[in-house]
């Protein structure tokens, strides 16, 4: 008997352990989700359009000034970028993108969070800044506290004829750096400055490579994406955030779903000793059964007895774990004792996002795998009834 109570408090232990790890590692995977999103938030608009065909088009006209002018949009963002030589000092060198911002850019409030040194500053008293990409400060050592060291930009020409001099055929321009901002590997190799700068760069008075459209809380997103693609297809790419970072959401997405399969093959390892500790049990239980029988119970009974002893095993471990994992994330949520041990720029514990999705999927998947197991281990309550009758 306290064999089978040992096996049966194993069982049970073994469900515990493996729902409140499931729902712990979907919550901190959940958490991650929505830190990393958030920081790409910061670059990534709500809705952005691009041209088809083509680098650049012009916004004048009717339909993009109305829709600047719509109540719904909070920020409404000329963008204006280009693939650059950058310089800084006498040897440093970096191929990476400039991007001109118009001034709704800094309507974003989380764009100081981002900065490491300096200062979010694109224009002041006539004179245009620069903000660098921690790749770009790396590779190139900018210092924002030399005012006297400035970043070369240099593009190509469009207007230059065949010259023996080949600087004539770039177009260079000198720009200080005002801050160093560190996001994510995407972002850090872009050096942001104002729109008006990349325009007297590349020598484009009028046209955008693409437009940021940020909305204020409470609008439908869904549906002003479908009003655009409807008035823009032909001629137009209308893409939302997780279709900017389509592959970021797919790898986050993968990431969570292996662990989960992982811990789900963990979980039924311990929910199959479901099997061997009701075997124990109906050994034990054998003259219980023959009696029974013998007052009248059907093979039914007998099976529905030892297939509700092992529900009710995993029934109670599952609540159980899950509460623990509950009081665990609530715990971590609010003091963050689990620490990444690294000095991150972002976040230094782990995060955690509760989902009510979350719990139900795990509760299903442990009731699923209990049923199974069950059913199994009823079936071989009743295999040898005939034979312990005899014995009996």
């Amino acid at each position: 008997m306290h064999a089978v109570n040992i096996i049966s408090g194993i069982s049970m232990l073994g469900v515990f352990i493996g729902s409140a790890a499931l729902i712990i590692i979907l919550s901190v995977f959940n958490g991650l989700e929505k830190v990393i999103l958030s920081l790409y938030s910061n670059f990534t608009p709500e809705i952005r359009i691009q041209p088809k065909q083509g680098k650049t088009f012009n916004p004048n006209t009717v339909f993009f000034n109305e829709l600047h002018r719509d109540a719904r949009v909070f920020s409404y963002t000329e963008i204006l970028e280009e693939k650059a030589l950058i310089r800084y000092g006498p040897t440093g060198e970096f191929i990476g993108t400039v991007r001109g911002v118009s001034d709704e850019f800094l309507k974003n409030p989380q764009l100081d969070s981002t900065i490491e040194r300096g200062s979010f500053t694109l224009k002041s008293e006539g004179h245009f800044y620069a903000v660098v990409g921690a790749n770009v400060q790396a590779k190139l050592s900018v210092s924002v506290r030399d005012q006297l060291t400035p970043l070369q930009i240099f593009t190509p020409n469009r207007l230059a004829s065949s010259s023996a001099d080949p600087l004539s055929e770039f177009r260079v321009r000198y720009i200080y750096p005002s801050g160093i901002f560190n996001i994510q590997q995407d972002f850090n190799s872009l050096v942001i400055t104002d729109i008006g700068f990349m325009r007297d760069l590349l020598n484009e008075p009028k046209n955008v490579s693409a437009i940021d459209l940020d909305f204020k809380k409470g609008t439908d997103l869904d549906e002003v994406k479908s009003s655009l693609q409807k008035t823009l297809s032909n001629n137009y790419v209308i893409s939302d955030r997780i279709e900017q970072n389509a592959s970021l959401y797919k790898t986050l997405n993968f990431e969570r779903w292996f662990i989960f399969m992982i811990l789900i093959l963990v979980l039924i390892i311990a929910i199959f000793n479901l099997v061997g500790s009701l075997t124990m049990l109906v050994i034990d239980k054998q003259k219980d059964i023959a009696i029974l029988t013998s007052l009248g119970a059907g093979r039914n009974l007998i099976q529905g007895i030892f297939f509700f002893e092992g529900i009710m095993i995993s029934f109670f471990g599952c609540i159980a774990g899950l509460f623990v994992g509950l009081i665990f994330c609530l715990l971590q949520q609010q003091f963050g004792f689990i620490k990444f041990g690294d000095n991150l720029s972002a976040i230094d514990a782990y995060p955690i996002a509760l989902k009510a999705f979350d719990f139900l999927v795990v509760f299903l998947t442990v009731g699923g795998i209990s049923t199974i197991a069950s059913g199994i281990s009823a079936r071989l309550s009743i295999k040898r009834l005939a034979e312990i009758k005899e014995e009996l």
